[in-house]
């Protein structure tokens, strides 16, 4: 379908809108947000909406990215595990954040619709296993472009969704989706790494409590991964000048695919397999302590959380 508003035309509606907006709901803390365009960036639609609709009237921008294409795409495995691949949306995301900068927008930059592949999603992939290595990676990565929201298509529906659409048992997403959520803070940092370009590393300040929560994604097929980290010292550029070594024990959240096929629909939570108990419930989702001493192992194919309480970060303080 290749239906789309010129970008003119949409500003103009956009401020007809907003003052319909104020008009209804007159008092400021009631007043519901209006976010906009939706769909998907393009640099001079979005720049002419903005110039259009002008300052104060669009309180979020908006975007949509489906960045494996075709959901019939034999090759979307492939897509999945290629660190190439998933770069290129970076350009998206640079794009819009260039547009935030310039026109303001209070409520920053959101991806208000993300379902990795278009038109119902994969079928044979959405499930499984695989699919965190894209979603998990892309909820890093805009994060280090800043954007606000990210907002998964859909908790249930087509072949998006967190749950599985006949039983509303949780797909491995959701577990993975259930640990960003609890673990990771909205202080983010910059990441440098001297390794594989197929381990992906996020860095955030943790949620609620002390020091800094990592993300790793390994797509490597046959290449497990010993982590040491390094720090920079306040004022120094972001260069990493010294090994950081804990003195707290670490914790732990390895995820895998239950068989070791990554196209299996079960995914264990530090060796535990998590299915539902019988009270219908999720099961517990505690950490494994690690001794500080010794170097974070991530396996192969595999995504892990990391909780590092003493890493000395003065934007977590």
């Amino acid at each position: 379908m290749g239906a789309k508003v010129d970008a003119k035309q949409y500003g103009k509606d956009v401020i007809v809108l907003k003052n319909l907006v104020k008009e209804l709901y007159a008092h400021p803390e009631t007043q519901p947000k209006v976010l906009g365009p939706g769909g998907f960036y393009e640099e001079k639609w979005f720049n002419t909406f903005l110039e259009v609709s002008g300052q104060g009237i669009v309180d979020g921008l908006t975007h949509h990215i489906y960045n494996l294409g075709p959901g019939d795409d034999p090759n979307m495995m492939n897509k999945i595990l290629d660190p190439s691949y998933l770069n290129q949306v970076s350009q998206t995301y640079k794009g819009v954040l260039d547009v935030v900068n310039k026109f303001r927008p209070q409520l920053g930059a959101w991806v208000s619709e993300s379902g990795g592949a278009l038109n119902g999603r994969s079928k044979d992939v959405s499930r499984t296993f695989a699919d965190g290595f894209w979603y998990l990676d892309q909820m890093g990565m805009a994060s280090t472009y800043d954007q606000k929201v990210f907002c998964r298509q859909a908790l249930i529906g087509g072949n998006y969704g967190l749950l599985n659409a006949t039983t509303f048992v949780p797909n491995p997403d959701y577990y993975g989706a259930l640990l960003w959520h609890r673990l990771m803070g909205s202080t983010v940092f910059a990441v440098t790494k001297e390794s594989d370009p197929n381990l992906r590393v996020y860095a955030h300040c943790a949620k609620k409590k002390p020091g800094v929560s990592l993300i790793l994604i390994n797509l490597s097929k046959d290449r497990s991964f010993n982590i040491t980290l390094s720090n920079a010292k306040p004022g120094d550029a972001g260069k990493p000048n010294y090994e950081f070594v804990g003195k707290q024990n670490r914790e732990e959240y390895h995820l895998r695919a239950l068989t070791g096929d990554i196209k299996d629909d079960i995914v264990c939570l530090n060796d535990v397999p998590m299915v539902q108990t019988d009270s219908e419930d999720i099961p517990a989702m505690d950490p494994k302590i690690v001794d500080a001493s010794t170097p974070i192992s991530i396996a192969a194919q595999s995504i892990a959380y990391v909780t590092i309480r003493d890493f000395e970060a003065p934007a977590c303080v």
